[in-house]
């Protein structure tokens, strides 16, 4: 049996047309960012976090857990976001030192669109 959450999930996933997809593999993970337009030219974007397991019989299986996040929560989000990692970044500098890739807010990313 479906919620309604789940109804509302699979219909706005359905509905959805994508319109901008950023792939980022991280190790044993891949993140899928995809944002995509309602029937109504809204925006939404969705977050997959998806990690490559072996099963006991030796063959891959993919683990997803996605995030939906609607346009009236982005700048919350982005907000809370930019906090914590701003907080690792000063308590924790070390886990930014060996990255190929420079931290960037996300409002600096949110501009460039």
């Amino acid at each position: 049996m479906y919620s309604t959450f789940d109804n509302k999930q699979e219909n706005e996933e359905s509905a959805g047309v994508e319109v901008y997809s950023k792939t980022v593999r991280a190790g044993k993970r891949t993140y899928f960012f995809d944002v995509k337009a309602t029937r109504n030219d809204d925006y939404f974007l969705t977050i997959t976090e998806s990690r490559k397991k072996i099963g006991k019989d030796g063959n891959f299986t993919y683990d997803k857990h996605k995030i939906y996040l609607y346009k009236e929560d982005f700048a919350k989000f982005a907000e809370g976001l930019n906090e914590v990692i701003s907080y690792i970044k000063e308590n924790k500098p070390e886990f930014f030192n060996n990255s190929d890739v420079e931290f960037t807010s996300i409002d600096e990313e949110f501009d460039t669109l």
